[in-house]
């Protein structure tokens, strides 16, 4: 418990093989180490959460790398939590996003953190939420979570960020459509990316109309922001960075920004207790080995043996 705490003192002051020990920690968390997020979720609650979503092949990592260059002009210490798709087979990622913003690595103010989606369809796993609060205790003034490719109904970041970014690009007219069911309707900032394409502007129009309509708005006093963009020559991104901090001093002053921290921690209460429960099951497996047999051999249902298990274990 002694060389946690040490860890935390270096990953406070700074020492980023210090902050990778500590990630490390949270991400692959055991019941002896809960004490430790307790604390680091108690130094937390100050960060500005912004979620970065949309439509797969969006350009989303090359944005947030441009974004990344703005907020350190303007002189705010940057987190970046990108979650790449996890394999089916090992639970691994590829985390390429990590590649696409290199440029950043040595910078001190900046810290970037891949992680597998672990099967999370919104790629909000325990490790990421938890990743998130630890960033939050060590004093990062933003913290970007990138998530996968998104569906429609793909929302989890929802119930961790307080600004959403929702990125989509010219040519997905039908797309945005489909969309509004869902991811289109928790947006605070709209971004039409790769603006250099001819049928940008008609991008922008589609979504000025569904916004004007009425579908877009969430039930708050914000009215949603649409930009184009260009991740390649940084069109446009000066102005998305204006518009989040615009958000940010909203929620500050509409209360939002305190709704918002205890909505994702209330969020955090209910994927530890999944995570809690399923660590109990690994547990006690052992001891409903008959029931499990007898599935096997065809003598009983799995749904009768899931319930008698159930039971037997709980």
């Amino acid at each position: 418990m002694i060389d946690v705490i040490d860890i935390y003192k270096e990953a406070i002051n700074g020492n980023k093989r210090a902050i990778g020990k500590l990630l490390t920690l949270v991400e692959d968390l055991k019941e002896e180490n809960l004490p430790i997020v307790r604390d680091i979720l108690s130094k937390g609650g100050n960060a500005h959460i912004i979620g970065i979503t949309g439509i797969p092949g969006a350009g989303k990592s090359t944005l947030i790398s441009k974004i990344i260059s703005e907020l350190r002009k303007r002189g705010y210490k940057v987190a970046v939590i990108a979650v790449d798709p996890s394999s089916p087979f090992t639970s691994g990622a590829f985390l390429g996003d990590r590649v696409r913003m290199q440029k950043h690595a040595t910078d001190p103010g900046v810290f970037i953190r891949s992680l597998a989606s672990r099967g999370l369809k919104g790629g909000l796993s325990l490790a990421t939420l938890l990743t998130l609060e630890t960033f939050d205790s060590l004093g990062y003034d933003k913290i970007i979570i990138e998530t996968v490719g998104a569906g429609q109904v793909d929302i989890d970041i929802f119930f961790a960020a307080m600004s959403i970014l929702v990125v989509t690009i010219p040519g997905a007219g039908d797309e945005i459509q489909a969309l509004k069911a869902g991811l289109m309707e928790i947006g605070d900032v709209y971004v039409v990316n790769k603006a250099d394409k001819m049928d940008a502007d008609d991008a922008v129009q589609q979504l000025k109309f569904a916004l004007e309509s009425g579908e877009l708005t969430k039930k708050t006093d914000w009215v949603p922001r649409i930009f184009k963009t260009s991740a390649v020559t940084g069109e446009g991104i000066s102005d998305v960075v204006d518009s989040l901090e615009e958000h940010f001093a909203y929620l500050k002053r509409s209360g939002g920004f305190k709704k918002s921290v205890l909505l994702r921690r209330e969020h955090l209460v209910k994927v530890l207790l999944y995570w809690l429960a399923e660590r109990e099951v690994d547990k006690k497996l052992s001891t409903v080995s008959d029931i499990i047999d007898a599935v096997k051999k065809g003598q009983i249902d799995p749904i009768t043996a899931a319930l008698k298990a159930y039971d037997k274990i709980f």
